[in-house]
């Protein structure tokens, strides 16, 4: 499909899809998550992709839902968030978070409410310096939505998530890195050279034990040791009858690169 707010692509095995609506920050539109959710679809079956880049065009990442799109004045008609977060947040966290690569979130600017979150659903954040996240919804009466109140305080406490989320102020990138918010903050020159070449490694690495890598990990919350245990025993049972699996041990042993296939 031609898309008018999001740019998309797929060479060498990576995905890059890139939120398009500078002016606006990059603000999501109904007609915006339509695109992002058929782009995610495209990588979900796509046997040729092996990782996603995500990132926003301009000086921002995403601001979050744009306010225009679904306009509301004192004393006007009401509009149904929860009907909002239902048909298109928490569907887009969900496929991202099930995607069967791994999701690099490219954070080159502000990452604001439902951006700020989306981020975070990421399997990897890498952020420039320059960077920064908000959780502005206590400005508006509103909670963390996007999965905000589910990762926040898994990533970095209680009393972090619950002072970000009820003070609204501005987290920098080098703050979010030792909080263990994200996985990286890196000087704004070389934000794409970082991201490319981390894209490259996927591109080449084993991609279905990546793929069950997320998958565990993930799981573990709601699991106890030995369900988590037994998860493991699961999924090395499977990885190890993989050609990939076979490809490692014998690079190894012939003490040459892999050539992983990824499938």
């Amino acid at each position: 499909m031609a898309y008018q707010n999001i740019l998309f692509d797929v060479a060498d095995g990576v995905a890059r899809l890139t939120l398009n609506r500078p002016d606006k920050l990059n603000s999501f539109t109904v007609a915006m998550h339509l695109e992002v959710r058929e782009a995610l679809e495209r990588v979900k079956t796509d046997a040729a992709v092996r990782v996603l880049v995500l990132t926003g065009a301009g000086r921002g990442f995403c601001a979050g839902q744009d306010l225009g799109d679904r306009a509301v004045a004192p004393g006007g008609t009401a509009v149904d968030l929860g009907d909002s977060v239902e048909q298109y947040y928490a569907p887009l966290v969900l496929a991202l978070r099930s995607l069967p690569v791994p999701v690099i979130c490219a954070i080159n600017g502000v990452a604001a409410g439902a951006g700020a979150n989306l981020a975070l659903a990421a399997d990897i954040v890498i952020a420039a310096r320059s960077a920064t996240f908000i959780e502005p919804f206590c400005r508006l009466g509103l909670i963390p939505d996007t999965g905000g109140t589910y990762f926040l305080p898994r990533l970095i406490g209680t009393a972090r998530a619950m002072g970000l989320a009820m003070l609204g102020e501005k987290l920098t990138a080098e703050t979010a890195e030792s909080w263990g918010l994200i996985w990286k903050c890196v000087d704004d020159a070389v934000l794409a050279s970082e991201v490319d070449g981390m894209a490259r490694h996927f591109a080449s690495a084993p991609t279905r034990g990546l793929a069950r890598t997320k998958e565990a990990i993930y799981a573990s919350p709601a699991n106890t040791l030995e369900q988590q245990l037994m998860l493991e025993r699961d999924f090395m049972r499977e990885l190890g009858h993989t050609r990939d699996y076979r490809e490692g041990v014998a690079a190894f042993t012939e003490k040459r690169p892999p050539r992983f296939e990824g499938a």
